[in-house]
């Protein structure tokens, strides 16, 4: 795994994909815990769950509403660093060699997410519009750039892949609140945008200024893949309406 290669594209484009795919046995240990954590057939605290829109827009997702109950159209389950399968990944090998490349001193988790896009006969997800993983909307102290995407599931177009601006993340934050980008910025980008499909056990490196986006899953199988987003341990959360959040240390 030529990791120097990887970080030199993701600081060239924004993205890179990396030259190792997760064992077949680790994929489909995460993916069947993912399917037991949505059916509510294990320990689901301290986990925070968003399900999809009724309409499939982004515009109509509720906010709040948490664990409704079993249903395998849950958009993401974040918090999943707590979750002792997934734990076990985020401290494998691969995961460390990419870190402690990219990042000096003690490493921390700022998020791990499990995004999903249900089949179609399931709703076929929430799309998901051009955005930034950053911004005072994240309430940290200094803005973290790496994360670690792996494919739980083959991920082509039509399930809705991952599609970036590449660069884009070298403008920095399009909005210091960071988040969805505004319709005037993107469109005149639009034809720039480039799909990364990817098979399941792929693992990608996104930027988190990149811009990117994805569609509704028009296939008849679940898109799932885990997101883990890695910064230094001395970044602290900024937020004081609530205790700040305490951050997993993982080496």
């Amino acid at each position: 795994m030529d990791v120097a290669r990887a970080l030199a594209d993701l600081a060239e484009h924004g993205w890179a994909r990396l030259a190792r795919r997760a064992p077949a046995e680790a994929r489909a240990a995460l993916a069947a815990r993912a399917d037991a954590i949505m059916a509510g057939a294990v320990a689901r605290d301290r986990l925070f769950f968003q399900h999809d829109s009724p309409t499939g827009a982004y515009a109509d997702l509720r906010f709040g509403d948490g664990w409704v109950g079993p249903s395998p159209a849950y958009r993401k389950i974040e918090g999943l660093e707590r979750d002792p399968v997934f734990h076990a990944w985020l401290a494998s090998p691969t995961i460390e060699a990419v870190a402690r490349a990219a990042i000096v001193g003690p490493v921390a988790v700022a998020r791990a997410v499990l995004w999903t896009k249900a089949a179609a006969d399931d709703g076929g997800g929430t799309e998901l519009p051009w955005h930034q993983d950053g911004g005072t909307f994240w309430g940290l102290s200094a803005q973290p750039t790496l994360q670690i995407w792996l494919a739980l599931d083959d991920a082509p177009v039509a399930s809705g892949c991952v599609e970036v601006i590449p660069g884009s993340h070298r403008g920095g934050l399009a909005t210091p609140a960071g988040g969805t980008i505004p319709d005037a910025l993107t469109a005149p980008r639009a034809a720039e945008a480039l799909a990364l499909p990817a098979e399941a056990g792929e693992l990608l490196l996104i930027h988190n200024l990149v811009w990117h986006r994805s569609g509704r899953n028009h296939t008849p199988h679940p898109r799932r893949a885990l997101s883990v987003c890695l910064m230094s341990a001395a970044i602290t959360c900024t937020r004081t309406r609530r205790a700040p959040r305490q951050f997993l240390r993982l080496w």
